[in-house]
C-alpha cells in the first residue's frame, strides 16, 4: 500500500468507525443576553458547506481540508442578527481545530425566545456528537419520528395527551398519515422543563413504530381537529374530536365526529357529517369558557366564532352549535345557530359597505406600531391570569417577509373580542410556522411566561430550501408578557 493511500485511509477512519466527541470543533451559538443556546441558526461555509445548530445551540464540525485554518461562516436563524461588517456580510470568522469550541453571540430580535425544536430526527444531534449530556432520554430519533405536522394537546388522565398530524418516518416517503399520539408529563410530576423539550411517549404498533390513531380502511389521510374532554349525564368524562379524511389538500371526502376508545387506546368516528354542516362541529384549538348557562367549548380559528355547551350529548347534536354573526336587525354581532359565523374578511366588506359600524367590528386587527391590517390564518386563544385578559397567538396570511410564518400576539376583554391591536412576536422569513398554538398549562408566573409551539415546514412559503432535520416539525417559544415591547397591544 502507497503512503498516500495509507494516509488516505487512516485520515478516513474515524468516519467509518464514528468519531469520537474530541473529533469535533464544537460551535456554540448563544443569544447574547441570556447566554442560552439558540437552535435553528444557519451557519455556511463560502462553498455552502451549511450546517444548522441543534436544540441547543450547538454545531459539530469535522470537514476535512477545514481544520486547523480560519474559515469565514455567515450566519443566518429566523429572528435573531448579527451586525453587518463594512461589506454587508454577516457571519464570523473561526479556526476550527478538533477537541475545541467557540462560542458565537448573537442578538434576539423576535420578541418571542426560540427555546428547542420538539419533534423529529436529531433534535440534539450535534450536542451528542460532542458528548454533552441531552436533556431527553431519546434526543435523536424516537418511535422512528421524522417529521410531525399539527398538534392538538388536552390534560387528561393525569397528563398531557397529544394528537399530531401527518408523521414522516425514515423507511418511506409515506408515513403514518392516520393521526398520531403522544403522552407527557407535566413538569412537576416528573416531566421536563419545556425550555428543554418534551419527552413524548409515543403510542406504537407492534413493529415499535407510531400507531395509526383513528385507523380506517378507507383511502386518505385522516386529521383530528378540535379536541376537548366533557362530561356526560353520569359525570365520565370523554375525549372528542373532529376528524376528516381527505384525498388531498383541496379534496375532503368524509368528516365527522371522533371520540377515543379507552379501551383500545384509538379514536373510533362516532358520527358521519353531511358536507352541509360546514361550522357545526369541533375545529381548530378548543377552548373552555364559563358562561351564564354553564361551562362553553369555543373554537378558535384563531377567532372564537363557533361554540357549543360543554356536553358530551351536545358536542354530537349539531343544532346545539352556535356562531357569531353579524346581524343587520339588531345592529351587532349575535350568537346563533342558523346563519354560519362571520370571518374577518366578511367583516372587512361589510364595513367597506358602511353595512357594520367599524366601531362594532370584532376581528379588525391592525399592527400596533403602523396601524396596517393583520390578517389572521389560524391560531389559539385562552384566558390569562396575568394580564387579566384573553390573549391570542395567532400566524398572519400574507405577511411581508412570509406567506404563513409571522406570528402575532393579541388581547381582549371578551374570549369573542373585540381584537383590536396586534404586535408580532416572530419571523420566519420566506418559511411557514403555521397553526401555533400557546399551550396554558405550561404557563409560568401565572401567566407572565407563556409557551407556544407551530408547524415550521417550508409548505406554502414558495422556498426550494427546506432546512434539514428542523422542516415538517415542531417548534417551541417562550414569551414573557411584561416585555416593554408588547404593551402596544395592551387593552386597557
Amino acid at each position: 500500500m502507497s503512503l498516500r493511500r495509507l494516509l488516505l485511509v487512516l485520515f478516513c477512519l474515524p468516519a467509518f468507525l464514528g468519531a469520537a466527541p474530541e473529533d469535533y470543533f464544537g460551535i456554540h451559538v448563544i443569544d447574547e443576553n441570556t447566554g442560552r443556546g439558540v437552535p435553528l441558526v444557519t451557519l455556511k461555509t463560502t462553498n455552502h458547506i451549511a450546517l444548522t445548530t441543534d436544540s441547543a445551540g450547538w454545531i459539530a464540525f469535522n470537514e476535512p481540508g477545514l481544520m486547523n485554518r480560519v474559515v469565514y461562516f455567515s450566519i443566518e436563524g429566523p429572528g435573531y442578527a448579527l451586525p453587518k461588517d463594512g461589506f454587508g456580510f454577516v457571519g464570523v470568522r473561526l479556526t476550527p481545530k478538533a477537541g475545541k469550541s467557540a462560542e458565537v453571540k448573537i442578538l434576539r430580535t423576535n420578541l418571542a425566545e426560540r427555546l428547542c425544536r420538539l419533534t423529529g430526527q436529531g433534535i440534539y444531534r450535534d450536542s451528542t456528537l460532542l458528548g454533552h449530556e441531552p436533556p431527553l432520554p431519546s434526543p435523536n430519533l424516537s418511535a422512528d419520528v421524522m417529521g410531525q405536522d399539527s398538534v392538538q394537546v388536552v390534560p387528561w388522565k393525569g397528563r398531557y395527551f397529544w394528537i399530531f398530524g401527518d408523521t414522516l418516518r425514515p423507511n418511506y416517503p409515506l408515513g403514518n398519515y392516520h393521526s398520531t399520539a403522544a403522552w407527557s408529563d407535566a413538569p412537576d410530576t416528573g416531566g421536563l422543563d419545556p425550555e428543554h423539550g418534551i419527552h413524548f411517549e409515543y403510542i406504537t404498533d407492534e413493529n415499535g413504530a407510531v400507531a395509526k390513531m383513528l385507523p380506517v380502511e378507507e383511502p386518505g389521510a385522516v386529521w383530528l381537529f378540535g379536541m376537548h374532554t366533557v362530561m356526560d349525564g353520569q359525570s365520565k368524562e370523554h375525549l372528542m374530536a373532529h376528524y376528516s379524511r381527505w384525498k388531498d389538500l383541496g379534496k375532503r371526502l368524509e368528516h365527522g365526529l371522533a371520540e377515543l376508545d379507552e379501551e383500545s387506546g384509538r379514536f373510533r368516528r362516532i358520527a358521519v357529517l353531511g358536507d352541509e354542516f360546514s361550522w357545526q362541529h369541533p375545529q381548530n384549538n378548543a377552548v373552555r369558557a364559563k358562561g351564564g348557562n354553564g361551562d362553553m367549548i369555543y373554537f378558535a380559528t384563531p377567532f372564537c366564532q363557533t361554540r357549543v355547551k360543554a356536553d358530551y350529548d351536545a358536542v354530537q347534536n349539531t343544532s346545539a352549535y352556535e356562531a357569531l354573526a353579524w346581524s343587520a336587525e339588531h345592529g351587532d354581532y349575535v350568537w346563533q345557530s342558523v346563519l354560519p359565523p362571520t370571518t374577518q374578511k366578511e367583516e372587512e366588506r361589510l364595513i367597506a359597505e358602511k353595512k357594520l359600524p367599524p366601531e362594532k367590528a370584532r376581528m379588525q386587527v391592525v399592527d400596533a406600531q403602523t396601524g396596517k391590517a393583520v390578517h389572521l390564518h389560524a391560531g389559539s386563544v385562552h384566558w390569562n391570569k396575568h394580564r387579566e385578559r384573553w390573549i391570542m397567538i395567532a400566524v398572519q396570511q400574507g405577511g411581508g417577509e412570509s406567506f404563513l410564518g409571522e406570528v402575532w400576539y393579541a388581547e381582549a376583554w371578551q374570549i369573542d373580542g373585540p381584537w383590536r391591536k396586534a404586535v408580532k412576536i416572530a419571523t420566519h422569513p420566506k418559511y411557514s410556522f403555521y397553526n401555533p398554538s400557546h399551550h396554558a398549562f405550561f404557563d409560568q408566573q401565572d401567566g407572565r411566561i407563556i409557551y407556544f409551539q407551530g408547524t415550521y415546514a417550508e409548505t406554502f412559503s414558495g422556498n426550494p430550501v427546506p432546512t434539514p432535520r428542523y422542516d415538517y416539525n415542531q417548534i417551541l417559544y417562550r414569551l414573557d408578557l411584561d416585555d416593554e415591547r408588547l404593551k402596544a397591544a395592551h387593552e386597557d
